[in-house]
């Protein structure tokens, strides 16, 4: 059985993009397991402007969400899943006509529909929620409940996946997991920086809730120490692997970062527990934790705001020793460094560059370009000889990030895209 969940909600009606882009920011960073986003506004400037806000918090945070959004027609739907998010939240009382609904069913899946419901206003049985079920709709957040036998029974026996959502937790949070239908409770509890999600997981864990919460596999006592009684921990970005700094843990640093999701350390210097970015507000968050095949390192993968180095380094490694020139072969490496150079031609535009001419001749003439590379790599397939074909892939590649470049979008969304289609 899936783990039980909790997905802070977001209220971005009448808010300033840029302060629920950093709430989203600090939940996905503070350990939530996914996110409900919303603005029911009708009108259309608000709508898009919302929109726009969902596609920044798409581009940093790394937990999914789900929308809530005005549908009138089936491009309302189809704008924002492409958002990148999760699920799409329809509200009862602004469902769109019915042939609309069906083509956005239909085009999307139970699997990518979510409806939200309002038990006060018109408190649904499992048979009334079955309807939504039937109709193409997978899950169902519930709000304004309460928890008697009569609205048990009806999430307890519907076929849909059960949300509740329920403001600063009213409720019992453990009681409301415990129902089997029920996965995630979604909430504004924790939109005050004082209440702790990580903290909240680990009671609920301690209640026989089954949640997501770090735990180590290996007892501290069977890592090897040094003689100081400290274990040496390596530290990479999750995302690039750049190894950020080394540092150093004791037993009661090492289980702080466990319980609070955040690289704490030992400081040798000042011989006391050091909770990385408490000064400076630059954070490591973990991802990972890993023991070598001697028990006597630790490779951390984290999340790190701002910079990991005192100097404002993003790495504490950037003092060159030696180097041997070499070429560098990592596919993601290779696809990354050129985007980067075609947009450095975009922004800092050199005379007799062909990228530079793509981008002066505007978007027809790279989309016809894309079209003829794309052309003769289905020609190329044909042939034999895979050389020809290994050229014309390099090249369609290339004019296809230019238009990536040009479009506003880089290896990121689409990285994204790619893994929300698994």
């Amino acid at each position: 059985m899936n783990k039980k969940k909790i997905i802070p909600f977001i209220n971005a009606e009448n808010e300033v993009p840029a302060s629920v882009v950093n709430l989203a920011e600090r939940y996905s960073c503070e350990g939530a397991d996914g996110l409900f986003i919303y603005n029911y506004s009708g009108d259309e400037a608000s709508r898009d402007e919302f929109i726009a806000t969902v596609r920044k918090i798409e581009k940093i945070i790394d937990i999914p969400f789900m929308v809530g959004v005005y549908v009138e027609r089936f491009e309302d739907a189809k704008k924002a899943l492409y958002t990148g998010a999760d699920k799409i939240v329809l509200r009862k009382a602004l469902l769109p006509e019915e042939k609309e609904l069906k083509e956005i069913t239909s085009r999307f899946g139970a699997d990518r529909l979510a409806i939200e419901v309002d038990m006060k206003v018109d408190f649904q049985t499992s048979e009334k929620l079955d309807e939504f079920y039937e109709a193409g709709i997978g899950t169902v957040i519930v709000k304004h409940i309460d928890t008697t036998e009569r609205f048990i029974k009806a999430i307890s026996e519907t076929k849909m996946d059960v949300i509740i959502r329920d403001g600063l937790i009213r409720n019992d949070l453990a009681e409301l997991l415990s129902y089997d239908t029920v996965e995630a409770v979604s909430t504004n509890y924790f939109e005050d920086e004082e209440k702790d999600i990580f903290k909240a997981k680990r009671a609920l864990k301690n209640n026989g809730v089954d949640v997501s919460v770090f735990e180590s596999l290996i007892d501290f006592d069977d890592f090897k120490l040094m003689d100081n009684g400290l274990i040496p921990v390596v530290v990479q970005d999750y995302v690039n692997n750049d190894v950020l700094m080394v540092a150093y843990m004791n037993k009661e640093s090492y289980s702080k970062t466990i319980e609070t999701g955040k690289m704490t350390y030992f400081s040798r210097s000042r011989q006391e527990l050091w909770l990385k970015g408490e000064t400076s507000g630059h954070y490591q968050y973990v991802k990972s934790l890993m023991l070598d095949c001697d028990n006597d390192t630790i490779l951390a993968k984290v999340r790190q705001l701002g910079a990991a180095c005192h100097t404002g380094s993003r790495s504490c490694f950037f003092k060159e020793l030696a180097k041997k020139e070499y070429v560098e072969s990592n596919p993601l490496t290779v696809l990354l460094d050129e985007y980067k150079i075609i947009m450095d031609r975009k922004e800092h535009p050199k005379e007799g560059s062909y990228t530079n001419y793509l981008f002066d001749k505007g978007i027809d003439k790279i989309l016809k370009k894309c079209g003829e590379e794309a052309t003769e790599m289905v020609i190329a397939a044909k042939n034999p000889d895979s050389e020809e074909l290994k050229y014309e892939i390099a090249d369609f590649l290339y004019h296809m990030m230019v238009l990536m470049a040009e479009c506003g979008i880089d290896w990121d969304d689409i990285t994204k895209e790619l893994i929300n289609r698994r």
